[in-house]
């Protein structure tokens, strides 16, 4: 049956037929070298190259380092081996030191496969060359940052032209000319604030950029920190990956960072091994879950949620209203008007997702796709609805003025104003203005949303709710293309998810989010094979006193700063 199914591959349905029934096993003839004999067979310093390969490129790199050919063999592989150690310090400097050569590219994050990209341009020497980069930060403790704008640095020496879109502070420092756009953001951004140096962006005070950087504006360090309760979740001897059969424990009911460089274990710890193990525990997991011994204390959490950077829909028809289920608050007002029960129309007319009140033409989507045979599709507006997406009908429905396409354009901002009278629909308006999204059009469609967007919406719908207590919150990066205003804003939007009851564990690099925690769990020290060990823990005072953690050294600067001008003046 499954060699019949082989002859029909080709058609998606049965390839996902086959896929239930599929396992995967280590092939018996090269053991998972996935080489021929003779390839096998060839050796370099006493190593296959299948064994090279698996090594981190911290280890191989010293391996080449100590390699020394012989001199019969210089003239042949002398400049092949000076190369392979010029690659290797590469990866070394943009922080990859951690990985194998043999890594799929499938399992690296965005933030890994950039810095691959920045190695391979280093190695290939280019110059006159113009390198755009979108966020290289991402991902990235300050330890590994600073050898990126070294490696940065290095590319723009040889003569070329780096553009950077950045957030982080480190980095801008760094610029040889800022270009700041502003001043707030959607409708109320798209100007150029500021063009030229550093020095000249801190005293431009029309610059929220430049206010941060100057100190003039800051994010505050609290004054007094959540107490622990006496709940805590017990995580015995995780072992995961690189993870060295850790203990771990986490207080509950605060806001927990989990820190250290990249490639110490900190996605392994809270993905594979917290966040799986306890759906598996609660019988909401069917995916492979990390070694660990057990988990104590999932009794005291009513749910378990990653708030993640996925998109929160992946048609047209899903939109920052749906999702925080402000629309169904809409759709009952436009229903309630005269005109809508005088043409018998339901709120379920007003909804782009079901047939009755939405264009049948484009379907609710505003656009028509014309598939082109040897070409990208085309989206072209429909020409029935002209974008609007609901029939006639319906658009001559109007509240205060305005049918409900004009009311999907409008911002969060100006619609909280406009439904001032409805305060159930500004409550959960309020929540997307409350983490920074009140530039977002009510009907923009989900698939135009940035991964942060998607995340802060996300956060908002739980806000707007009011999640159960004792729910845990699981976040890896949320300041991941947020400037330090919506930074401030994300920690705001924390405080109050704590004071509903909930617990959040974030996996954090951004120092303006660790000195806020309540409690940090810094691992490493290193990457890698030099990682997965609890360094420290305790709350950011405390980890900034602790000398072996890389975390600890730059969050003292931040955290103990006017104390060392005292000093320094005594």
């Amino acid at each position: 049956f499954f060699r019949y199914l082989g002859t029909k591959k080709y058609k998606m349905h049965v390839r996902i037929f086959i896929a239930r029934y599929r396992g995967y096993a280590q092939c018996a003839d090269c053991e998972g070298e996935r080489l021929r004999p003779e390839a096998r067979d060839v050796y370099v310093g006493g190593k296959r190259i299948s064994q090279l390969t698996g090594f981190p490129i911290s280890d191989l790199y010293h391996f080449f380092q100590a390699f020394e050919l012989p001199s019969e063999s210089q003239a042949v592989a002398g400049k092949i081996v000076h190369e392979i150690r010029k690659r290797l310090l590469f990866l070394k400097k943009v922080g990859l030191q951690y990985l194998t050569l043999d890594r799929l590219t499938s399992t690296l994050s965005g933030g890994e496969t950039q810095r691959i990209h920045l190695a391979a341009s280093l190695g290939s020497s280019l110059v006159g060359t113009l390198y755009v980069l979108d966020e290289p930060s991402i991902g990235l403790h300050l330890r590994d940052q600073e050898r990126l704008v070294e490696i940065l640095s290095q590319l723009r020496d040889l003569g070329n032209t780096i553009v950077v879109v950045e957030h982080e502070r480190e980095i801008i420092h760094q610029a040889d000319y800022v270009i700041d756009m502003g001043p707030g953001a959607g409708e109320n951004g798209g100007e150029v604030i500021h063009q030229g140096d550093v020095a000249s962006l801190l005293d431009n005070d029309r610059s929220v950029t430049g206010r941060y950087l100057s100190g003039q504006l800051r994010i505050p360090t609290p004054v007094f920190r959540r107490s622990p309760s006496s709940s805590y979740l017990l995580i015995r001897n995780a072992r995961e990956h690189n993870l060295k059969r850790i203990d771990v424990k986490i207080p509950l009911g605060v806001l927990t960072c989990i820190t250290g460089v990249s490639g110490s274990g900190k996605s392994t710890l809270v993905h594979d091994v917290i966040h799986a193990g306890l759906k598996k525990q609660r019988g909401e997991w069917k995916g492979s879950v990390g070694a660990f011994d057990s988990i104590e204390g999932g009794g005291a959490i009513a749910d378990v949620i990653l708030v993640d950077q996925s998109p929160i829909g992946r048609t047209p028809r899903s939109n920052p209203v749906t999702y925080v289920k402000a629309f169904d608050e809409i759709r009952k007002l436009f229903a309630a008007q005269r005109e809508a029960q005088a043409k018998n129309l339901s709120p379920a007319h007003f909804s782009f997702n079901v047939s009755g009140g939405r264009c049948e033409t484009c379907q609710g989507t505003g656009t028509v796709t014309v598939e082109m045979q040897f070409l990208a599709d085309v989206q072209l507006v429909c020409e029935d609805c002209g974008g609007k997406r609901f029939t006639q009908r319906v658009l001559d429905v109007t509240y205060r003025g305005h049918n409900i396409d004009s009311v999907l354009n409008m911002t969060v901002q100006q619609a909280i104003a406009f439904f001032s009278s409805e305060t159930s629909l500004v409550r959960k308006l309020k929540v997307l203005e409350e983490v920074g999204l009140g530039y977002l059009r009510l009907g923009q469609p989900a698939t135009t949303l940035s991964g942060g967007e998607a995340q802060r919406i996300k956060l908002a719908s739980y806000l707007a709710r009011k999640a159960a207590g004792n729910s845990l919150f699981i976040l890896d990066e949320p300041t991941t293309g947020l400037h330090f205003e919506d930074i401030h804003k994300l920690l705001r939007a924390f405080d109050r998810l704590i004071s509903q009851g909930a617990s959040l564990i974030v996996i954090e690099h951004n120092l303006d989010v660790i000195k806020s925690a309540d409690w940090i769990i810094d691992l490493g020290p290193e990457g890698g094979d030099e990682g997965g060990e609890v360094v420290a823990a305790g709350t950011p005072e405390e980890i900034a006193r602790c000398d072996r953690s890389h975390t600890g050294r730059y969050l003292r600067s931040y955290l103990f700063r006017q104390e060392e001008i005292v000093s320094r003046s005594n």
